[in-house]
């Protein structure tokens, strides 16, 4: 179902109206407006781009990455007609490889069955690889200025540091029906952009001048050390097998990642674990294993 409009009673806070917060986000937000490249469009496409992008990546970053990406793939046919390596290799340096493959399929899903174009509703967008609540609303409210729950992190600091300044251990249910409510407010509908890029914008500058109000989130969890990890060395087993466009044997690739290591004063992989993380490659698409050889 597609995020409805609240009922009676969603807004629980007899000292501030629904209103009166509107207002105020709208009013402490306007100052702070970030500029960003992604921002004001209609392309539902790069607006989708933009949404995975930021997914566990700062700003700064997906600002490099955002133009270059479209420039190489820009439309979904465009994006779907590219081999999966060089969608990676556009990739490398946003981290969480897991995402390009997945805008990959959506790409090719588009492609296939809807002329190369996103669905316009919410429901049709959460049915593609990859893109959860969040994602679908905010391609909604900014390719398509429709109201819903868009409840990404900054969002959520905004709404935990504003009216639940003393509270540990917010659920979201008691948060999204407090963000569906506001997004439905007349003023913030009238310009969907304007309200969610303020909340965005608030929560940025929340979280770079006071503590991270979402760490009082019940879902909040802090992200694992990635040198050394397993994330570590699957993107980095990666990055190695893309380097080779006629492939490399899966026994060099260990040699290779196992000197690494040792040379970043980390204990061996061992053929167990690279074993697994290469079978885990393999079948989420990144590349192939033809006898013993890994390729792109």
């Amino acid at each position: 179902m597609s995020p409805r409009a609240p009922e009676g009673g969603a807004w629980p806070f007899q000292d501030r109206s629904l209103g009166q917060f509107v207002d105020d986000m709208l009013a402490v937000s306007a100052p702070l407006y970030r500029d960003l490249p992604w921002r004001g469009i209609d392309d539902p496409y790069a607006v989708l781009v933009s949404e995975i992008m930021l997914q566990q990546t700062q700003v700064v970053r997906v600002e490099r990455f955002w133009r270059r990406f479209l420039e190489d793939f820009p439309t979904i046919d465009a994006l779907a007609a590219a081999a999966v390596p060089d969608v990676l290799e556009r990739w490398q340096g946003l981290g969480y490889n897991r995402r390009a493959l997945a805008l990959k399929r959506t790409a090719d899903q588009c492609a296939a069955e809807n002329a190369g174009c996103l669905p316009a509703t919410y429901e049709g967008l959460l049915a593609l690889p990859g893109i959860g609540p969040a994602t679908a609303a905010g391609v909604m409210a900014f390719a398509y200025q429709q109201p819903g729950l868009y409840l990404e992190t900054n969002v959520r600091a905004v709404f935990l540091h504003e009216l639940f300044p003393d509270e540990e251990q917010v659920s979201d249910r008691v948060l999204e029906p407090l963000v569906r409510a506001a997004a439905f407010h007349p003023v913030a509908a009238a310009d969907l952009r304007r309200w969610y890029y303020g909340l965005l914008d608030y929560g940025a500058h929340l979280k770079a001048t006071v503590p991270n109000p979402s760490r009082r989130s019940a879902s909040h969890s802090r992200q694992s050390t990635f040198e050394g990890s397993r994330r570590q060395k699957r993107a980095w087993v990666v990055r190695r097998v893309l380097a080779a466009p006629e492939g490399v044997k899966a026994t060099q690739v260990l040699v290779d990642l196992e000197h690494t290591e040792r040379e970043a004063g980390r204990p061996e992989v061992g053929e167990e674990l690279f074993a697994s993380i290469v079978d885990d490659l393999v079948s989420e698409g990144f590349f192939r294993r033809v006898g013993q050889v890994l390729v792109p």
